[in-house]
């Protein structure tokens, strides 16, 4: 039995300001799905807020690399802190961005949660877009958000996509992308890359569980996966409520059908929502909606065993031997067995 702990990660730093005097709106999220209930209704512990800087692009021009990286950084390397606590705990992250750049911080914590396991942790991402801007495929960049995926991947600056010296987070061959829409400009890299990938129409064409039990596959070597959720994989037509809306996503029923084939499993270690934006949502019908989808999809959560990655986390260390005291003695705690035995 897995307990879900809800994490707030309002964080717009990853984004353009959508006007020259205004902010991005995604940093709303995490309270206007806890104000339709999603923390109650999931049964779910509250992990509290990781509160973001301020959203403060000063002075940066195109040419400049990512803006705000070095604030992203930071509270990257924070929120894998956080996100490493609540996994080390046994419990099952539900984390709520916030723009899609958070995945750098629950990145960096797979990565490191890898390493200390001895292997690797891999990504599923569902999403519209690829987020795989770099400087290796576009004149500039800009909006860490944008190049999400691409800075995981260990593609461009060291000061994001290297992170403790830690480069890539995740392994191209460990990344399957579900629901990138057919216009994607970045698809053809992506093949090159031999990223494994199932656009929006081919989830309608397949099912959205089989669609789950596939990316489940393309992964299988992993120890376990994080799960990447942008909201705008949702058509417009349910789900306009978004900062770059594109036609021919996917329906409710289906993004339904896909949370609980993926975070239903064991293997998935944690979930992060994205990009949901409450300024376009002003009547709360649209976070009204994300949030019955999310209960319904993450039902099967506490229903599952841990995962191996948790599993280990928790067993006991076998080079410990308790000890038993003996009368009028009062004898250490432990002691190690040689390393030999």
């Amino acid at each position: 039995m897995r307990r879900i702990a809800v994490l707030d990660a309002p964080s717009n730093l990853g984004l353009r300001p959508p006007t020259q005097a205004s902010v991005p709106g995604c940093a709303k999220a995490p309270g206007a799905l806890r104000d339709r209930g999603l923390v109650a209704r999931l049964g779910a512990r509250d992990a509290g807020c990781h509160t973001p800087p301020r959203f403060d692009p000063g002075e940066w021009r195109p040419g400049d690399g990512v803006s705000q990286a070095g604030d992203i950084a930071r509270y990257s390397v924070r929120l894998a802190d956080r996100i490493g606590a609540i996994v080390d705990g046994g419990e099952f992250p539900v984390v709520l961005g916030g723009d899609c750049s958070i995945v750098l911080g629950s990145a960096l914590a797979m990565c490191r949660l890898g390493e200390d396991r001895g292997g690797h942790i891999g990504l599923v991402y569902v999403d519209a877009h690829s987020d795989f801007r770099h400087p290796g495929n576009a004149p500039i960049v800009g909006a860490a958000a944008g190049e999400a995926l691409a800075l995981v991947t260990g593609r461009g600056q060291a000061d994001l996509a290297g992170i403790e010296q830690r480069r890539p987070y995740v392994r191209d061959s460990d990344v399957v992308l579900v629901g990138l829409r057919t216009s994607d400009e970045y698809r053809m890299d992506l093949q090159a890359g031999g990223f494994a990938v199932r656009l929006a129409p081919d989830v309608r064409v397949h099912g959205a569980s089989r669609t789950a039990q596939w990316a489940r596959a393309q992964i299988s070597e992993c120890i376990g996966f994080w799960l990447h959720l942008d909201v705008d994989v949702l058509d417009p037509s349910v789900m306009p409520a978004v900062d770059a809306p594109d036609p021919g996503g996917i329906a409710y029923q289906e993004l339904e059908l896909l949370l609980r084939g993926l975070a239903g499993s064991p293997d998935c270690i944690g979930v992060e929502v994205t990009v949901f934006d409450p300024d376009f949502d002003v009547e709360g019908v649209y976070a009204g909606d994300l949030v019955n989808t999310l209960v319904a999809g993450l039902s099967d959560v506490s229903n599952t065993g841990p995962s191996l990655v948790l599993a280990q986390s928790s067993a006991p260390d076998p080079a410990v031997v308790p000890v038993i005291p003996t009368q009028g003695k009062r004898a250490p705690r432990s002691r190690r067995t040689p390393a030999s035995s």
